[in-house]
């Protein structure tokens, strides 16, 4: 379950990715354009410590974009390539925001989601003291049971795709969903969302 705070951050998650964008290898689109949210899915950290959400954005004429973002109370050490940037949460205080490909947990929890066939954490906002349940803006589907441990990460970014190699797990995130084939093996993450009514592939899993 994702407990969500009736919050604002600033920048937002919009404005740090408009800026973080143009600057990947798998971006396709003008720089210094807003982007839009096209849907989202979270995942649980068991520890209940970094905040994990998968939002699809792209310019308005673009293509869509799978951008995993782990939220932080503190910095992430070895993961400074991987920062998007930082915010200020009127609820929680200061978080560093990563790029999931190159946070551990998120690698630990997408295999987990994928290979046990877990899916998406319900979100739910509390409002006047009650927990009411947010209906999801994306649905995704999984399979093949038994999720190994994954240990620490070792992300590297081409053009269509990241590669995220765990001791035990591979782990492909596609950065284009919907466009064009990743040269992938392994158990599916597929997923739907508005303007994108049937399933494709967003993520694959095989054990080392």
């Amino acid at each position: 379950m994702a407990l969500l705070h009736r919050a604002t951050l600033r920048p937002t998650k919009l404005e740090l990715l408009a800026t973080w964008l143009p600057g990947r290898p798998w971006y396709r689109g003008p720089a210094g354009v807003e982007v839009r949210s096209r849907g989202a899915y979270r995942f649980d950290d068991p520890a209940d410590a970094v905040g994990i959400e998968t939002m699809l954005v792209g310019p308005a004429d673009g293509p869509v974009h799978q951008v995993p973002l782990t939220y932080r109370a503190a910095p992430l050490d070895g993961a400074d390539d991987w920062l998007v940037g930082t915010a200020d949460h009127s609820v929680l205080g200061p978080r560093w925001v990563y790029d999931g490909c190159g946070d551990p947990v998120y690698a630990a929890v997408l295999a987990h989601a994928i290979l046990s066939g877990s899916g998406q954490a319900e979100q739910y906002v509390e409002v006047d003291g009650r927990r009411e349940l947010r209906e999801p803006t994306m649905t995704i589907v999984a399979g093949n049971p038994g999720a190994p441990s994954t240990g620490g990460v070792r992300p590297t970014a081409d053009e269509d795709a990241t590669l995220v190699v765990t001791d035990s797990v591979e782990l492909v995130v596609v950065r284009r969903p919907g466009l064009g084939a990743v040269d992938a093996a392994g158990a599916v993450l597929s997923g739907s969302w508005d303007g994108q009514p049937t399933a494709v592939p967003l993520a694959y899993a095989r054990a080392r």
